[in-house]
This record gives C-alpha cells, sequence and structure tokens, in this order.
C-alpha cells in the first residue's frame, strides 16, 4: 500500500497525468466536479497511468477538494 497526492484539474479537453517534482501527480480529467463525476474519472485515470485496477485505489482525504490523498493498495 502507499499513499499519493493529487492534484485535479476538471475540464481539460484530454484526460492525462502529469509527476511533479515532489513525487505527487496533477491529473487532469474532462469531467465535472459535480455530483462526483470528477472523482469517478479521476480514480479511472490514475489507475490506468499506474497499471493498477481501478478497484484497489480509493479517495482518503479531500473527497469535495481538488487536493487530494489516495491510497493504493498494490494487491488489488
Amino acid at each position: 500500500m502507499r499513499m499519493v497526492s493529487v492534484k485535479v484539474c476538471t475540464g481539460s479537453s484530454k484526460p492525462r497525468v502529469e509527476e511533479e517534482p515532489d513525487g505527487s501527480y496533477r491529473v487532469y480529467v474532462a469531467a465535472s466536479p459535480e455530483r462526483g463525476k470528477a472523482n469517478v474519472e479521476l480514480l479511472k485515470v490514475i489507475a490506468r497511468y499506474l497499471g493498477v485496477a481501478k478497484s484497489s485505489i480509493s479517495i482518503v482525504r479531500g473527497q469535495t477538494s481538488r487536493e487530494k490523498l489516495l491510497k493504493i493498495d498494490s494487491d488489488g
């Protein structure tokens, strides 16, 4: 298991992930932040980038914030 800091940028034309120098990630998603749509897309995009199952990632902190802390279970 590891913890990852993520900053989410909504309304992007192309979903992508950028690794920051401090080891955190900036994730661009097309979805808007309403009703959790951006969180759903965030999990999909970061899972694909890290090569893990979407079900192995959970939001620990920042459910309604742009800055989030994700827990990634390597077993999942």
